[in-house]
Order: structure tokens, then sequence, then C-alpha cells
């Protein structure tokens, strides 16, 4: 498995590196079979220090964790055991997910904006305009998977929505997580 860890505006020292790589590698070879890299990165937020991780799957899935703690090395433990009890809730579902997929999930581009928000307590006049203002692009992975495999995919990375092409029907749709607990599934597949 390939690892990139880094920090940011933080040094990180090879102690932590060794670390990361013996026991991250520990958790992911325990629970998900051929993970392909990891990006682990530490940050600092006023006085904690924050390890934000996720593992790539070699079929194209992802889990993501994310920790916080007073010491580097407890947050990176702690980044550690959200990931184990995501992989380990996941763990017979993963490995169905080899079973039956010998190929890495496709994967289609789309372009992604971020548009400026409008700040509500403001008294402003009203705008000229209804086009918003764009001030980022990015590219966003749209993976080719099941319905199933779309919620756990939302479950891995901790995502409040997912959009994806669905396998039955190859068209775009999208689970969310409801305000209920529930998972919401939107299929306009049948749409015309």
């Amino acid at each position: 498995m390939r690892y990139q860890i880094s920090g940011k505006q933080i040094d990180i020292g090879s102690a932590l590196q060794t670390h990361v790589k013996e026991e991250l590698g520990s958790v992911v070879e325990k629970y998900a079979q051929r993970p392909t890299d990891a990006v682990v990165v530490f940050s600092r937020n006023a006085s904690e220090y924050v390890c934000e991780a996720t593992v790539h799957l070699s079929t194209g899935l992802t889990a993501q964790a994310r920790a916080r703690a007073h010491e580097i090395y407890a947050a990176f433990d702690a980044c550690a055991a959200k990931m184990e009890k995501q992989l380990r809730r996941y763990k017979r579902r993963l490995k169905d997910h080899h079973r039956t997929r010998r190929q890495p999930v496709e994967l289609a581009t789309a372009p992604t904006y971020i548009l400026a928000g409008t700040d509500a307590g403001a008294d402003e006049a009203e705008p000229d305009s209804l086009q918003p203002i764009i001030i980022a692009e990015m590219e966003a992975k749209i993976p080719l998977i099941s319905v199933g495999e779309a919620v756990m995919q939302m479950e891995l990375v901790g995502a409040p929505a997912l959009v994806f092409r669905n396998e039955g029907n190859d068209s775009i749709n999208v689970v969310y997580r409801r305000d209920d607990g529930n998972i919401g599934w939107i299929d306009p597949g049948n749409l015309r």
C-alpha cells in the first residue's frame, strides 16, 4: 500500500510516519482486501491536532475518518479507531463486493462548482441577476455502482449524500441521509 503522510503547517517526524504506516496498515489489511493507497493529513486547530485519513481500495471504494485530540499521536489513534470501526461494520459487504466485482469501479468525471453564498443577515439590494457567482471549479468522480454499494460508500466516507451512476439503468442517482436517520434514494431513471 502506498502512503502519503503530510502535515498542514506542521512538521511530521519519521517516528510518526512509521507509527501511521504500521497501525493503519494493520487495520486496513485486517478488514479490506487489496488497499491501494492511503492519504493521512495532520493539521492543527487551536490547541488540538486534527488527523484526516482516506484509504482507497482497489475496487474504487473509499473509506474516510477524522479525529482530533490534544496530542498528535492520540489524534491519529482515534482516527485509526474510527477507520477500523467503519471497515469492521462493512467487512462482510466489502468482501462480497470483491467477490462479485472483478474489475475496479468505473468512474466518470463531471465538473463541480462552488458558488458564492449570500449573507442572510446583510441588508443588500436585490441582486441584478439570478445567476450565481462561481468562485471555484473542480472535478468530481461519479462511480458506476449499485444502490447498495452507493449506500455503503456514503457511509464509509461519512458523506451526507452521494451522486452515482446506477448499474441497473445507467442513470444518475443520488442517495442521501435523511433527517430522521434513514437513507433516501433519488432515481430519475424512469423519466423520459
